[in-house]
């Protein structure tokens, strides 16, 4: 650990010395708790980041730049689509997925590094439960669908093979999470295929190019955002881990949508029939106005462009058949070769874009009090995860039905969407799709038929409640044998058990 004394020099040539005003007053376990923070800031990159913050944050609000006359939408070769592609042609690419996971090809890499503050509650939004009838969090479901997935591929080319998991935490996640872990024996999967490491938590910094004190003793943080991932797969040997394990094929996504395949069969036979070092899985916007970023091309590289970064006229432009222009909805969802991974971390990394977010930032002030602001007055910086788009030489985007993939959870309940009334409702409605295309038929407490509704409105509950655990179905499949013209009785539970007992009954 440092010394005070190295502490102060680095401090001070940083122009960050009113980090120790305080130590006289602090405990021994106090100081050394500030000196393993200043040990993680090298001087030089504590300066410049300080340096990037101000100006990056001078120029936030500026409306130079505008993209709208240099962008153009993905051009259609590069596009995959759930919707316009036959069966035969989905089926390839499902088959050549499950090879690729038969032969321990293929990793999922998970982003859970934030926390569940806009959601409500003080846990990382893995260990949600949405109030499914199974109770089963989302790193319950996300585990399962693995598990699932792995037998799909042993059962099709009869062998035994493993998918890790990564998942990326934060300083607020990491310990949460590994305990979450150990007290439910990891759902059922291997713990040594699961790798958790820490992204790099960075400081959080005053529009005087200081940074701020949340403590007396200590220095305000935060993680660097999901495009952090690039640094901490180096930083923690990731990319080693996943050369020794043969991984050749990573699908990264986001912990926050209860509908994510996992190591989806079909996205991952989709890039590497074509060839693809990076792909995208994209929706169709819902409307033009729709406050979600758009993959597409400027300047002839692809990246993500916000929403707010697009004027109305460009996001109502219309293609020849009547469709949005730009319509390719960016759903944090990703696949990425290995090869690809190591060439961003170790020669991109550092040109990686810096976001920036005006936040309010508690703090103490010279009188070591503490302040909760009324109004902004820090600075956080951090990377996004798709900003390594336009390093791609082979880039890809897969188009997915919004109902079936995607229902992101980011807000408390009360607010009007992707909260976890909004979540669960979408997988419920998801499962009951499923049982009534396998031909179940579904009865109400008094035992009478609930007429079947194929099709329903994003704020409509399904007509019965029908959970189906992913250790039965991944995709909807197989479920015909279990529920062609059997009687269900809402609320229904499809688990391993209730599924013998329907096999047993056939």
């Amino acid at each position: 650990m440092l010394s005070f004394e190295a502490a102060k020099a680095r401090l001070e040539t940083a122009g960050q010395s009113h980090v120790l005003q305080f130590w006289s007053e602090l405990s021994a376990e106090e100081s050394s708790a500030l000196l393993e923070e200043i040990s993680q800031l090298k001087p030089e990159d504590l300066l410049e980041h300080c340096r990037a913050a101000v100006e990056a944050a001078s120029r936030h609000s500026s409306a130079d730049g505008r993209l709208d006359a240099r962008m153009e939408p993905v051009p259609p070769e590069f596009i995959g689509s759930v919707r316009k592609s036959d069966k035969e042609r989905l089926k390839m690419w499902g088959d050549e997925g499950l090879l690729q996971i038969s032969q321990d090809r293929v990793a999922v890499l998970l982003l859970a590094g934030g926390q569940g503050t806009r959601l409500g509650v003080s846990y990382p939004k893995g260990m949600y439960n949405v109030g499914l009838p199974s109770g089963k969090t989302l790193y319950q479901i996300q585990a399962e669908r693995i598990q699932k997935v792995q037998e799909l591929a042993n059962v099709k080319h009869g062998c035994r093979c493993t998918i890790p998991w990564y998942i990326m935490t934060s300083e607020f996640t990491l310990g949460p999470t590994e305990k979450f872990f150990r007290d439910n024996e990891y759902f059922g999967l291997c713990p040594a295929n699961v790798v958790m490491f820490e992204q790099r938590m960075i400081p959080a910094v005053g529009f005087d190019g200081k940074i701020i004190l949340e403590k007396k003793n200590k220095i305000a943080m935060a993680p660097d955002g999901n495009g952090g991932l690039y640094r901490a797969l180096v930083d923690n040997k990731i990319l080693e881990d996943m050369e020794r394990r043969g991984v050749e094929y990573l699908h990264v996504y986001c912990v926050d949508n209860i509908l994510v395949k996992m190591a989806d069969p079909v996205f991952i036979g989709f890039c590497v029939n074509k060839g693809a070092d990076c792909g995208a899985k994209v929706v169709d916007k819902a409307y033009p106005a729709e406050p979600v970023g758009v993959v597409c091309r400027v300047d002839g590289l692809y990246q993500v462009i916000e929403y707010s970064e697009i004027q109305p006229e460009t996001a109502e432009l219309r293609g020849p058949g009547g469709e949005l222009l730009f319509s390719a909805g960016n759903i944090c969802n990703h696949f990425f070769t290995r090869g690809f991974l190591k060439e961003v971390a170790e020669k991109f990394e550092s040109q990686l874009k810096q976001h920036v977010a005006i936040k309010k930032v508690p703090f103490v002030d010279g009188e070591g009090n503490l302040v909760k602001p009324t109004k902004p007055n820090g600075i956080k910086m951090e990377k996004f995860v798709f900003d390594v788009f336009h390093f791609s030489k082979k880039f890809v985007a897969f188009e997915v039905l919004r109902e079936e993939e995607f229902s992101p959870l980011k807000n408390a309940d009360g607010a009007p969407l992707d909260t976890p009334t909004t979540a669960r409702r979408s997988l419920l409605a998801q499962h009951y799709r499923w049982a009534l295309a396998a031909g179940g038929n579904f009865l109400d407490e008094q035992d009478k038929p609930i007429p079947p509704k194929h099709s329903m409105a994003q704020n409509e509950d399904p007509p019965a409640i029908c959970e189906i655990s992913p250790l039965v179905s991944y995709f909807g499949e197989g479920l015909e044998k279990l529920l062609k013209q059997k009687n269900l009785k809402s609320p229904f539970l499809l688990d391993e058990n209730e599924a013998k007992n329907l096999l047993q009954t056939t």
